[in-house]
């Protein structure tokens, strides 16, 4: 169960154990949650597996827990022993209550905390003296949600984790495949969430990092950006726009801005984007090329071969 009160989420759950090791994404098929940047959230897990907790000091603790794992080990019985209470160094560890009880994991909006709690590699099975942090820190890194992480020991029982979150930022499409990336155009997931339906869209090879360019190109489009549903990044050099009625704007590898005023002043003045065309040709800096639709060529076709035959005298 989840509580949140006062920006705070608590999360009680019975073990560790309910959590899967190696998620592949975070995922967000289950309900939603208000997003609430830099929270501070607690996960508190009473372990459903503990081991007696001897009295006495650490060395004779040490020798007799010496005593018995050798004689697990000849037994053949190691196997099983880890399976129940984990490894041995951790198995000691919570022997003399350095149980790992507690993990309190802040600064998350997107992400869930038993995600976090996956990605680390946390379960009732851990102690916290014997626990490696740059290893959590290393393994929560490599979710590409998670931008960076700070994992601390609270000594006797908490785990303290800071992550920073990369913020989604735009819908990239690669061979009919939709992503959600980051500002550094990193992947972080499958576009599943309709929540992100209206993020920029760009689409080409390479296109999640230049994502950036293409918002200036939408800033300089002013009053027609409504109307520019993608951006397609040509052979890495260029951008096409896509129109909201099929229409292709071309722009030039350079001076694209430039291009993109010229766009708006050609709406403006002559209406180009309510015209029968499929393609604008920008590419060129003196010249507007058009590429009429198949009816506005046909059309234009016979306008023209009527204006040639009045020119000769011909009545049509």
């Amino acid at each position: 169960m989840t509580a949140y009160s006062a920006g705070v989420a608590v999360a009680r759950v019975s073990s560790f154990d309910d959590y899967p090791n190696h998620p592949s994404r975070f995922d967000r098929s289950g309900p939603s949650r208000p997003s609430r940047g830099g929270r501070r959230s607690s996960v508190s897990t009473p372990l459903a597996k503990k081991l007696p907790r001897f009295l006495g000091t650490s060395l004779t603790l040490g020798f007799f827990a010496a005593v018995a794992f050798v004689g697990l080990w000849q037994g053949g019985h190691m196997d099983d022993f880890i399976a129940k209470y984990g490894e041995p160094h951790h198995a000691i560890g919570r022997m003399v209550g350095l149980d790992l009880e507690t993990v309190t994991i802040s600064g998350i909006s997107q992400i869930r905390e038993n995600e976090v709690l996956a990605a680390a590699g946390l379960n009732g099975k851990k102690s916290l003296a014997f626990l490696n942090v740059n290893d959590v820190r290393e393994r929560l890194e490599h979710v590409p949600l998670i931008k960076s992480a700070s994992v601390r020991k609270l000594y006797p029982n908490e785990l303290a984790i800071t992550l920073t979150e990369r913020e989604p930022f735009a819908i990239w499409q690669l061979n009919g495949e939709l992503f959600i990336t980051s500002t550094d155009g990193t992947v972080i997931d499958l576009m599943q969430d309709a929540r992100f339906a209206n993020l920029p869209l760009v689409v080409g090879e390479m296109a999640n990092t230049r994502t950036k360019e293409y918002l200036a190109i939408l800033e300089a489009a002013g009053p027609i950006r409504g109307r520019i549903r993608a951006g397609t990044l040509v052979s890495g050099r260029r951008w096409t726009l896509k129109m909201d009625n099929g229409l292709d704007v071309r722009l030039p590898e350079t001076g694209a801005m430039e291009a993109v005023a010229r766009l708006v002043k050609l709406d403006r003045e002559q209406k180009i984007l309510e015209k029968d065309v499929l393609a604008i040709d920008l590419r060129m800096p003196d010249r507007v090329v058009v590429r009429l639709t198949e009816e506005a060529a046909s059309a234009r076709a016979e306008s023209m071969k009527k204006k040639l035959m009045r020119g000769k005298g011909v009545d049509t």
